[in-house]
C-alpha cells in the first residue's frame, strides 16, 4: 500500500510513519521544512517537501497514493484559527478529488460534534464537514481525547506556584491519550477496509483532574499537587499576562469551558473506544517527570 502522512515528524506523524514502513508500505511523509528530509527518508519514508496552502503541491503528492492521514498543523501565527482549519480542509478535500485518492483518515478532535462553544476545536467541526461532501471516499474521522502532551504547558505553574490551575480542574472527568497511541489507531484504519464515513474516538485513559494532578505529582515527587479551578475571567486574564494573544486566550478559555462542563465529552461517552490505548497517565507521568 501507497500511504500519506501528514504533519511532518511530529508526535503523531512520525510513529505513524515508523509502523507503516515496519509494517511493508510505501510512505510518503509531507512536510514544509527542507531540512526534514534526511530525518524522514532515514525512517524509510519518501520526503514530499511543499506547503499544505499549494493544492497542486497537495494534488501532485497523493495521486497513485491508496490511502492519506490528513491532519491540520496548528499554526498560531494565523489571526483565525478556525478559518485556518476550513481553508486547509478544503485544500485536502480538493486534493483528494482530484488525485483519485478513496481512502483517508483524518485527524478531527473530541468535540468536533458540536458547532459552537468549543474553541479551537470548533475547526475540526468544519473540517469534518467538509471532508464529508466528498462522495466515494472511505474517510475514518479520528476524534482523540486531550493529549497528554498538553499537560507539559503546566510546567511553569507547577515550579512557581505549586499547583496546576485552568478553568477546568478539580473533579472534572477528563479523557486523555498519548500520541503514540493516536498514531497506532491511524495505522490500523489505513489497514481497515471501509465504507463510507465514520468516526473513531482514541483515548489511553480516564482520570479527573485531581487525579491527574495526583499521577503527575508523585512522578515529580510532589504527591499533594493540586488541580485548581479558575473562572473563566481569571483564565483569560492570566494567560493575557502571559503574553498570549486576546482572540487565542479566548479560543482556549472557550476549550477550556466545555471541558468543564462537560459537553465536551458528551458524543465521546456515547461512543467511548472498545479498547483503550496502550499509553497510561502513569506511563506518560515518567515522561513528563524526565522533562520537568
Amino acid at each position: 500500500m501507497k500511504a500519506i502522512v501528514t504533519g511532518s515528524l511530529g508526535n503523531i506523524g512520525k510513529p505513524l510513519a515508523e509502523e507503516l514502513v515496519q509494517k511493508g508500505h510505501t510512505v510518503t511523509v509531507i512536510s514544509s521544512k527542507p531540512e526534514k528530509q534526511k530525518d524522514i527518508e532515514a525512517l524509510g519514508a519518501t520526503a514530499a517537501i511543499g506547503s499544505l496552502s499549494d493544492v497542486d503541491f497537495l494534488v501532485s503528492t497523493f495521486t497513485g497514493a491508496d490511502a492519506v492521514f490528513a491532519m491540520v498543523p496548528p499554526d498560531f501565527t494565523e489571526p483565525d484559527q478556525v478559518q485556518y482549519y476550513r481553508r486547509i480542509g478544503s485544500n485536502y478535500a480538493q486534493a483528494i478529488q482530484q488525485s483519485g485518492v478513496k481512502r483517508l483518515v483524518h485527524l478531527s478532535s473530541t468535540g468536533a460534534h458540536l458547532d459552537n462553544g468549543t474553541g479551537f476545536i470548533l475547526g475540526s467541526h468544519h473540517t469534518e464537514s467538509i471532508l464529508n461532501e466528498l462522495s466515494d471516499i472511505a474517510i475514518t474521522h479520528l476524534r482523540p481525547t486531550y493529549f497528554y502532551t498538553n499537560l507539559y504547558s503546566f510546567v511553569d505553574m507547577i515550579k512557581g506556584l505549586g499547583f496546576i490551575g485552568a478553568n477546568y480542574g478539580g473533579d472534572d472527568k477528563i479523557a486523555m491519550v498519548h500520541p503514540r497511541d493516536i498514531a497506532a489507531a491511524a495505522a490500523q484504519e489505513i489497514e481497515t477496509p471501509v465504507t463510507g464515513k465514520k468516526v473513531r474516538y482514541v483515548g489511553s485513559d480516564e482520570h479527573t483532574a485531581n487525579e491527574a494532578a495526583h499521577i503527575l505529582g508523585i512522578a515529580i515527587g510532589k504527591p499533594d499537587l493540586k488541580w485548581a479551578t479558575f473562572t473563566n475571567e481569571q483564565m483569560q486574564d492570566g494567560l493575557e499576562k502571559k503574553g498570549m494573544p486576546t482572540h487565542i486566550a479566548a479560543n482556549f478559555v472557550e476549550m477550556g469551558a466545555s471541558i468543564h462542563s462537560g459537553a465536551l465529552r458528551q458524543d465521546y461517552d456515547l461512543h467511548k473506544p472498545i479498547t483503550m490505548g496502550k499509553v497510561k497517565l502513569e506511563d506518560f507521568a515518567k515522561e513528563f517527570a524526565a522533562a520537568f
